[in-house]
């Protein structure tokens, strides 16, 4: 029911009748303002309903699916906020959505392991011969860090792919982009740590992280 209203909503919005509802109503105004596409919106809503049954993927690409429709489209929407309409840009946004989502996915497999659910992609599993239980037991055999390992590589080519696109990219868009900040400190913590995910440490706040977006910012990169 949620998620057919937010359908019916983002159409209203579009036919300029927003619902009197305050993120409708807000959200109207952004497109108004902004001229943003219907289609990140849609996307984002089709692929958190085809989710719903909270369901472990499948294989890596499945999540990079997921993560394209909803972390790169909210993306996409922000760079037509910030006004860049850029090949370059559209593609480095592309594979940060897809970092954003595996390091998004290994982050909440703590979370997600205390109420007996694991969402990582099976094929990887298998590969590496571990079981969803393997996970719930917060098991630190060598095979369990080695999935977490490859999904790790995976963000990072992502990030890598992104970076390539630097002198390209307007540098209007790397406000857009700053969160690869956050990611790749994710992914250093969890390379000290040998791969270990529910090493108590990854749940620790990086105090420093304002300093380095800050740092970032100013160097302007990404």
């Amino acid at each position: 029911m949620r998620m057919q209203f937010w359908k019916k909503t983002v159409d209203d919005i579009y036919c300029d009748s927003p619902p009197h509802q305050p993120v409708a109503i807000e959200l109207w105004k952004a497109v108004k303002r902004h001229n943003l596409t219907k289609r990140w919106l849609m996307k984002i809503i089709d692929e958190r309903e085809k989710n719903l049954d909270d369901k472990a993927y499948r294989n890596i690409q499945e999540l990079e699916n997921y993560a394209e429709n909803t972390q790169s489209s909210l993306l996409y929407l922000t760079l037509e906020i910030l006004g860049i309409k850029d090949l370059h840009a559209d593609h480095a946004a592309s594979h940060i959505g897809k970092a954003q989502g595996i390091v998004t996915c290994l982050r909440a497999t703590p979370y997600h392991g205390s109420r007996r659910r694991v969402f990582l992609p099976m094929d990887i599993c298998m590969l590496h011969g571990v079981s969803q239980e393997d996970f719930l037991r917060k098991s630190q055999d060598k095979n369990v860090r080695d999935v977490v390992y490859d999904m790790a590589s995976q963000a990072h080519l992502h990030l890598k792919h992104a970076r390539s696109f630097h002198k390209s990219v307007p540098v209007k868009a790397f406000p857009a982009f700053l969160q690869t900040v956050a990611l790749e400190d994710y992914l250093k913590k969890i390379q000290q740590v040998d791969f270990d995910i529910f090493h108590p440490s990854l749940q620790q706040k990086n105090t420093l992280l304002p300093l380095s977006l800050y740092i970032q910012s100013w160097r302007k990169r990404y």
